[in-house]
């Protein structure tokens, strides 16, 4: 097996059994993920952890080119050179029930619904103890720029980041597509930052171009929700979001608190480059301590998302818009809707409305508005007020009981008043429920959409 895999090329992960030795395993990895369980009367092999839950907490997360012998209480591991080493396993803090949807409809509605406790955890350990980065304070203070590295929804969490930290930190943000980075020869150095941000610390296109990153020289962070997974092998710091299991493949309690880590983040980082005064960080601390009451009270839309769900269940495409820290938010309620109902949908920043998107508006259009005070309000009201006069379908989640959006339109769901840095996270729950209950009303897999992985292993 050893020679077969030294000769392998491509990315992979393999488990081998023979007829003539039936009580081992052996199993080999290089890119993919493959993650091992023993027990004195059984050894297990997964691509994931939540597949063995099951059975067994303790995992042991396969280095590439690692592998590793499983036989009944046994496991014994090889590097790639062929050295034996002692196999590490870690114990995963998640109860298997919650791999049961103890009474919702699916796992991500059960999911949608973990998110006051999700986000609270992920605070609890971290929110008031510096968190160790792993990184000199000396290399954090000469930064020149910072690069946040994702896919898919954590691309979005990286670009609510991108929109918080700069201001804060003084230097250039960027939030940067995984799978292009690599291909386009960035220009990062000694003096570069590089934060790569992925709930299962396993996916091939942010692994590989973190990978890149490093070799050209750059510190690195990584965000992630699994313990010992590669990601957070390679990086010089990590910061752990605690959602627990998630096996709804649309990323919901992941997302909400990636949101809230990347913040609590970018105010250590603040707080290294002394760019904050422990007066100014315990007062931005403070507001943060409130994101798990505002989960919850944002989940109380659940009723009316469903009342626009039985409208709008049966429409062919959506139009998602808003300004500043919301865009990305567009984005991510666009990608939801697309993920598990089916449905067409497209997101813009409301300001390109004119370049372009407006020509897309009929009445058989609906348009999803966020609208937020602390986000150039007037100048999103004149945005709502060209979608309806050019007779768009409007729904406006809102943060502003104002008159004339009521003026507007019927669709009007009141969210709760967050502080700035908080305005996304809870924009994000009305989001998810309405592609819920649409994708529920049509019927579709929700849990396990067409043509999707909760853990994308391949480029």
């Amino acid at each position: 097996m050893h020679r077969a895999v030294a000769r392998a090329e491509g990315a992979f992960a393999v488990a081998v059994v023979h007829a003539d030795h039936p009580t081992e395993m052996v199993g080999a990895r290089l890119g993919s993920p493959l993650v091992a369980g023993a027990l004195p009367e059984a050894g297990f092999l997964a691509s994931d952890a939540p597949a063995l839950l099951g059975h067994t907490r303790d995992f042991c997360f396969l280095k590439d080119g690692e592998l590793i012998r499983l036989r009944p209480g046994q496991a014994e591991l090889w590097d790639a050179e062929g050295g034996k080493k002692e196999a590490q396993f870690t114990t995963v803090p998640w109860d298997p029930l919650t791999a049961e949807r103890q009474g919702y409809r699916h796992f991500m509605e059960k999911e949608i619904h973990e998110q006051p406790q999700a986000v609270a955890d992920t605070l609890r350990d971290q929110l008031w103890a510096p968190v160790d980065l792993g990184l000199e304070k000396e290399a954090l203070c000469n930064l020149d720029q910072v690069v946040l590295l994702a896919c898919g929804t954590s691309y979005h969490a990286c670009l609510v980041a991108e929109y918080l930290w700069e201001p804060l930190l003084g230097v250039p943000v960027r939030a940067e597509l995984a799978s292009e980075f690599r291909y386009r020869q960035p220009a990062l150095g000694a003096r570069s930052l590089v934060v790569g941000v992925s709930q299962s610390g396993e996916t091939l296109d942010t692994l590989m171009a973190f990978r890149e990153a490093k070799a050209r020289g750059a510190r690195t962070l990584a965000v992630a929700n699994i313990v010992g997974s590669a990601l957070t092998r390679e990086a010089d710091g990590v910061l752990y979001t605690r959602a627990g299991l998630e096996i709804g493949v649309a990323a919901s309690k992941t997302f909400t608190t990636q949101l809230v880590a990347l913040w609590l983040l970018g105010l250590q980082l603040a707080r290294l480059r002394g760019q904050l005064s422990e007066q100014e960080l315990a007062a931005q601390l403070d507001e943060l301590a409130r994101a798990p009451g505002l989960v919850a009270e944002a989940l109380s839309a659940s009723e009316r998302t469903e009342d626009l769900a039985s409208v709008y269940h049966g429409s062919k495409d959506a139009l998602y818009l808003a300004r500043g820290i919301l865009y990305p938010m567009a984005m991510e309620g666009a990608l939801k809707l697309k993920e598990i109902s089916y449905i067409h949908a497209e997101s813009y920043a409301a300001g390109e409305m004119k370049h372009g998107p407006i020509a897309l508006i009929d009445e058989e259009m609906p348009v999803v508005f966020l609208l937020s005070e602390t986000e150039l309000l007037e100048k999103s009201m004149a945005n709502v007020e060209e979608v309806h006069a050019r007779r768009g379908d409007l729904i406006v989640f809102t943060d502003v009981d104002d008159p004339r959006l009521r003026r507007l339109t019927e669709h009007v769901v009141l969210l709760p008043k967050a502080p700035r840095p908080l305005v996304p996270l809870v924009f994000s729950i009305p989001l998810q429920l309405l592609a819920y209950h649409i994708a529920r009303l049509r019927g579709t897999d929700v849990d396990q959409p067409r043509n999707l992985a909760k853990t994308v292993t391949v480029e």
